[in-house]
């Protein structure tokens, strides 16, 4: 499987190697981007930089999953909506909309908005955020900007809507209650509405109080990215974490 992680581009090491413990015979993980030879920010990131990890997996594994958190979970969903290869997606705190992008161009630049991904050489449809939007409080909670660039920018919406009829394998959303970063569970829910309609494996798992973040069981609590308030509390991350576990062994084929 391959696990990234979201705008923090952190390594996750930690949780691949929980994922090999558990009984996954390859678990990948890198830097995705901000990094010597990689793009400075998710500005047109284009999807196909995924494929050289989804090839490797499918050419040694019995199954191909790909395990994003926030952006990833974003990028995860669109890239599965194009490549058969794909069996299951596990979308962390995920989005169902493309979003504009998170970082700079490659000039340095963040205005224009432009979207986050790419395919083709062809930017994918996006939501614009809401300039006139504010963040609230210290450490800023980014939920606020999220909820209103949906409403201001409604006209936008459906063609940036990441279309997860297209993608018939397994999908797994884990979404916090409390999520202060983005409206997790909201999204969670029109990717899993959405599906469901097609009659598509689907299955959500949420808590109220959990927040951004989701802790697996073992997993240490990892900082990093921008400062922001994410929500919930270690408990209730642990609890969402917990109760997501026995679901990620499904998706993964470890429960016979």
């Amino acid at each position: 499987m391959l696990v990234l992680s979201g705008s923090s581009g952190r390594v996750e090491t930690d949780r691949a190697r929980l994922l090999a413990t558990a009984g996954v015979s390859a678990a990948l993980t890198h830097r995705w981007f901000d990094s010597p030879g990689l793009p400075a920010g998710i500005w047109e990131y284009p999807l196909e930089a995924f494929d050289a990890s989804v090839e490797t997996l499918a050419a040694e594994c019995d199954r191909v999953v790909l395990l994003g958190s926030s952006k990833t979970a974003e990028g995860f969903l669109l890239y599965a909506a194009h490549d058969p290869r794909v069996d299951a997606v596990v979308a962390l705190a995920p989005s169902h909309v493309v979003w504009a992008n998170v970082g700079p161009a490659p000039g340095g630049e963040l205005r224009p908005q432009h979207s986050s991904w790419s395919r083709a050489g062809q930017p994918v449809p996006f939501v614009p955020y809401d300039d006139d939007a504010e963040a609230v409080g210290d450490p800023p909670a980014y939920e606020p900007v999220y909820a209103q660039s949906l409403l201001s920018a409604a006209d936008r919406v459906t063609a940036a809507t990441i279309p997860v009829e297209r993608f018939f394998g397994d999908v797994l959303l884990v979404a916090g209650g409390d999520d202060r970063v983005w409206p997790a569970v909201a999204s969670a829910r029109a990717v899993e509405a959405r599906r469901t309609a097609y009659g598509l494996p689907t299955t959500l798992v949420t808590h109220p109080g959990a927040g951004h973040r989701v802790i697996l069981p073992g997993e240490h609590v990892t900082e990093g990215g921008r400062p922001m308030a994410r929500g919930g509390t270690e408990a209730a991350d642990r609890e969402l974490g917990e109760l997501a576990w026995p679901e990620i062994r499904r998706v993964l084929g470890l429960v016979r």
